[in-house]
């Protein structure tokens, strides 16, 4: 018999070991939210993390088994990666069969010395390059690895660090690059899966990698999100349901009852509205 490749191996793992947790939750995302349709070419975005390279494995797999019309590319920006890093993120596409085609920013000497929010100015930077890239390419979509415990956090934090209800959507029209979407097929994958995935194929591969982050213990971002993790967490003991049901609730808003909103950009208050 002969012996599978590593790349056949991961692949397997979804389809056996990981079929309901990883492949059956991919596919609800692609069919729920309309994510991938005849006619599309779509550049996923892999940083190198675990999250991106799932992505890039589902979406190479989709485009084998599919019936669905589409093309896929794959794409890596590597923003100013120290040369382990750089050589990690091309060994591992080259042990699960990604044809990774990378280009070369520099947007950690951009914002390594700024104040602020460095995090939130290099993920907006990075976008802008990812999608101009891709259009290049001739794509109309971009593919992010968002998940499911990245909706649920990004929620979370809204409410508790920034004082309001903003969810994060499975797909979204850029409002700079004419034509363009970006989707998140991972949507509905937890996070906890998806590191049970890479711990059962015994991969490794990059955490935030950023120059930032490695000059300092931790950033501000990244300590909130810790800690509505652990909140999560902690909830999770008395509510086993807690993320599913905070999931749920953005889908099931009751406008009616608050009193203000935002929609378009543009503010409703309170009193306009019972008006």
């Amino acid at each position: 018999m002969k012996e599978l490749t590593k790349a056949q191996e991961v692949e397997r793992s979804v389809m056996k070991k990981f079929k309901k947790t990883i492949w059956s939750k991919f596919i609800l995302a692609l069919k729920t939210y309309k994510l991938v349709n005849d006619g599309d070419k779509i550049a996923v975005c892999v940083s190198g993390g675990k999250d991106s390279m799932l992505l890039a494995v589902l979406m190479k797999m989709l485009k084998k088994y599919s019936e669905t019309d589409f093309d896929v590319c794959y794409l890596s920006m590597d923003p100013g990666y120290n040369n382990a890093n750089r050589k990690q993120v091309e060994e591992n596409a080259k042990k699960l069969e990604i044809p990774l085609q990378i280009f070369e920013t520099q947007i950690f000497d951009s914002v390594y010395n700024l104040e602020g929010a460095p995090c939130y100015l290099c993920a907006r930077m990075r976008r802008g390059h990812l999608y101009n890239e891709a259009k290049k390419l001739g794509c109309n979509k971009i593919a992010l690895g968002h998940h499911f415990s990245d909706v649920i956090e990004t929620t979370m934090m809204g409410m508790l660090y920034g004082a309001q209800l903003q969810g994060m959507m499975p797909k979204l029209r850029s409002q700079n690059f004419e034509g363009m979407e970006l989707i998140r097929p991972l949507y509905c994958i937890n996070e906890d899966d998806i590191c049970a995935w890479r711990d059962a194929n015994e991969l490794k591969f990059l955490n935030c990698a950023c120059r930032f982050t490695e000059a300092c213990e931790i950033d501000e971002n990244a300590s909130a999100r810790k800690a509505t993790k652990n909140l999560i967490k902690s909830l999770r003991k008395k509510i086993p349901e807690v993320e599913h049901h905070i999931f749920k609730s953005l889908h099931n808003v009751n406008v009616d009852t608050f009193p203000g909103y935002k929609k378009d950009g543009k503010y409703h208050d309170f009193n306009d509205l019972f008006e």
